[in-house]
């Protein structure tokens, strides 16, 4: 990190458009940065890929953000949090934040919070990583982490003329039989279904990580001298397949006013 500079990009990274929840975070947070953006749309979903085949997308995407000399790299796509955060986190000469791992730490400090879900993809649900970082912080906090394999799909219009009683009750039902006192929505993309899910259950209960997950990432460039506090805000839209339906599909977040760049990795 010693040679890393303030006026260097931040790197985001997400599957599709889901990331952007954390970028538009970022962006009002820290106004002043400049930010490249994949979504690995080629490859979406990754909640339903296997841990290898997830090494592999994640290591060309790290790759290609060690080539911009990026100064961080935001893992916004809780899969690859989950699954691949450890393998790579000392292998760059960036800062990496994974989602996960962070925002876990920061709702584990809250002494109160003894039952908490999470609703996510096969692949986060399945690796259990948010059992294990809640627990590593609270251990004696129980856990209950359901996936929700249908809801990306939604959200990036791969699925229409769905059911919407069917397809949000079918995973919030057995969720809400645990009882938490909070449910985390465990992927980038679920926000956009908050609407759908507050007729089922109070609004409340439900956390949005991407505020905790910036904040943390703010404090933390902050206190490595990496804060960019003149420069002016820039974002580089980059997708690996399927431009226009990338631009049209981000509106559910953040309004883009141009097709992102094609990079096939």
């Amino acid at each position: 990190m010693e040679n890393q500079k303030s006026t260097s990009s931040i790197g985001v990274m997400d599957s599709g458009v889901g990331g952007l929840t954390v970028l538009k975070q970022l962006l009002a947070l820290c106004p002043n940065e400049s930010y490249i953006y994949f979504g690995d749309t080629k490859n979406l979903p990754y909640g339903e890929k296997s841990k290898e085949e997830l090494i592999l997308l994640a290591k060309k995407i790290f790759d290609f953000f060690q080539e911009k000399q990026v100064k961080a790299v935001v893992m916004a796509c809780n899969t690859t949090s989950a699954t691949v955060y450890d393998k790579f986190k000392d292998k760059y000469d960036f800062k990496i934040y994974p989602i996960i791992q962070i925002v876990s730490k920061i709702l584990a400090q809250d002494k109160n919070l003894k039952k908490i879900a999470v609703m996510a993809t096969h692949a986060t649900v399945n690796s259990k990583k948010y059992t294990q970082e809640l627990k590593k912080y609270s251990p004696d906090i129980q856990v209950f982490e359901q996936a929700c394999p249908l809801w990306v799909p939604v959200v990036e219009h791969k699925l229409k003329n769905y059911d919407e009683k069917e397809i949000i009750t079918g995973y919030l039902s057995s969720v809400l039989d645990f009882n938490p006192q909070k449910i985390i929505l465990g992927c980038t993309h679920y926000p956009y279904l908050l609407d759908k899910l507050k007729k089922y259950a109070p609004a409340d209960l439900f956390i949005n990580p991407s505020k905790l997950f910036a904040n943390y990432i703010k404090e933390d460039l902050q206190q490595h001298n990496l804060l960019n506090e003149n420069g002016i805000a820039d974002v580089e839209y980059i997708a690996s397949s399927n431009p226009a339906e990338f631009q049209e599909n981000a509106k559910l977040f953040l309004e883009i006013d141009h097709e992102p760049e094609i990079v096939s990795l």
